[in-house]
């Protein structure tokens, strides 16, 4: 009976501390917003002391704003990067967070110092160099990194522009030598400016990109080729495929991301709704891969190298890139007809020329494969992208995530290639051997054939 009496006051105990807290946490969220009012009205009003001392057109407002307005001339030239006129606080919040983060990074102390009984902090090591390079017409020098079969073996060529804080090393994420061998591929990874083991570059933009691309592919004796782009780095797949749509195969593109300012251009004064679709929390799945050591080890190492330069430049750039205007749209590499001029010359030239229809925007395909639990790059953002590109084909995935299809997946990664290249015949080497040994089979038999003729007729003789 005592025990039962104890229990019962220590949950009347309880219910009464949990009222209190919620009492009090009521009482300071009131005085909080009381303490606001005062504040308001008290110091921010037009008759307060700050705002005759220190407002519009106080004295001190007077002496400096003349300073201020023309450091700001001087950095307007940053306003190129805003989507237009719509919200330049979230543009430059964007790119301010992203600064931060680089900054983050790179303050990271290679040498960790502290009581070895507490679990330390991960350090980023600075690598010897590795990597290949050429040099550009600008006399620039870009790293790139090599995969797969040979130049004069490769049935297909694959060039894949690296992600956000990222590098070369990452390419397509745990691919295996032997599949890209089974389907004869030659991959090609690269650093951007900035990044990894490549020069910066002074004037940087998407057009470079795709240029910088081209360069790359004539230095390595590539001809037409694959662009794969994967989250931030789809961007500059687009730029390929608006730039340089002559030298492209075709173009993959993982997890689509487009600038901010062609969603803000399509949905005026929503940039609540564009937050949302570029939240960074991982799904479940995401997070699994995430603790995985394979993929942390690799993580780590890629990582490493975007970091190797220690210059937070290159990671601004590429976060204004995000937030730009890209100068062109997603509309311009949709596959149209060009209308005909109207008048007697356009006439006149279509009696006595073929009927050809001319078209404008990209003649290859472009595969799109979007995770639909991914919280990254959500599927609303390939949704937009299939509207506007209604000649894609898109690949939604069940299940997956920003990361699970695309990295250390032997499965998906066959399944990517064979929705791109069909099935797999080995490199051109082994194809072109077996060709041979099968033209040289049927001589053998159309001889010994001939031979047989031969010896029955001088028997019948």
């Amino acid at each position: 009976m005592n025990s039962t009496d104890n229990m019962g006051e220590s949950v009347k105990l309880k219910e009464c501390i949990i009222e209190f807290i919620k009492g009090a946490a009521e009482m300071s969220v009131e005085l909080g917003k009381g303490c606001r009012d005062i504040v308001k009205q008290s110091l921010v009003n037009e008759d307060s002391y700050i705002v005759r001392k220190f407002g519009r057109d106080s004295h001190v407002a007077k002496r400096i704003r003349g300073p201020c307005e023309k450091f700001c001339r001087k950095l307007s030239f940053f306003n190129q990067y805003l989507p237009e006129d719509k919200d330049p606080l979230h543009a430059w919040s964007v790119i301010f967070f992203v600064a931060l983060l680089a900054f983050a990074a790179l303050y990271v102390n290679s040498e960790h110092e502290g009581d070895p009984s507490t679990p330390s902090a991960k350090q980023v090591f600075v690598h010897p160099p590795t990597a290949n390079r050429i040099v550009l017409p600008d006399g620039r020098y870009m790293a790139y990194k090599e995969q797969g079969v040979s130049a004069d073996k490769a049935r297909f060529s694959i060039i894949a522009p690296h992600s956000f804080l990222s590098s070369r090393l990452a390419g397509i994420p745990g691919v295996k030598g032997s599949l890209l061998e089974e389907f004869g591929i030659r991959l090609l990874t690269y650093d951007l400016p900035g990044f990894g083991e490549s020069d910066p570059h002074p004037n940087r933009n998407l057009e470079s990109s795709a240029t910088d691309m081209s360069f790359l592919a004539d230095a390595l004796g590539v001809n037409k080729f694959w662009v794969v782009g994967y989250s931030s780095g789809s961007m500059h797949a687009w730029a390929a495929l608006r730039y340089i749509p002559d030298r492209l195969s075709g173009a993959a593109i993982f997890a689509p991301m487009i600038s901010c300012f062609l969603l803000s251009a399509k949905l005026p004064g929503k940039h609540d709704q564009i937050d949302r679709w570029l939240s960074l929390s991982p799904g479940k799945r995401d997070k699994a891969l995430m603790e995985d050591p394979i993929y942390e080890e690799f993580w780590q190492r890629d990582v490493e190298e975007s970091l190797r330069q220690g210059n937070v430049k290159p990671f601004v750039e590429e976060a204004a890139l995000q937030v730009s205007n890209w100068d062109f749209s997603l509309a311009d590499l949709k596959l149209q007809k060009i209308k005909r001029g109207k008048g007697v010359l356009s006439w006149l030239k279509s009696i006595f020329s073929e009927a050809q229809d001319e078209h404008t925007g990209f003649l290859g395909p472009i595969h799109i494969w979007q995770g639909m639990d991914d919280k990254v790059v959500p599927p609303s953002m390939t949704d937009f992208v299939h509207r506007i590109l209604p000649g894609a084909a898109v690949h939604k995935l069940p299940y997956e995530g920003h990361f699970t299809y695309i990295y250390f997946c032997d499965e998906c990664h066959r399944q990517i290639f064979t929705a791109l290249f069909g099935t797999p015949q080995g490199s051109l080497s082994i194809s072109l051997e077996a060709e041979a040994d099968h033209t040289t089979l049927g001589f053998d038999i159309e001889q010994r054939e001939q031979i047989v003729v031969d010896i029955g007729d001088s028997t019948t003789n």
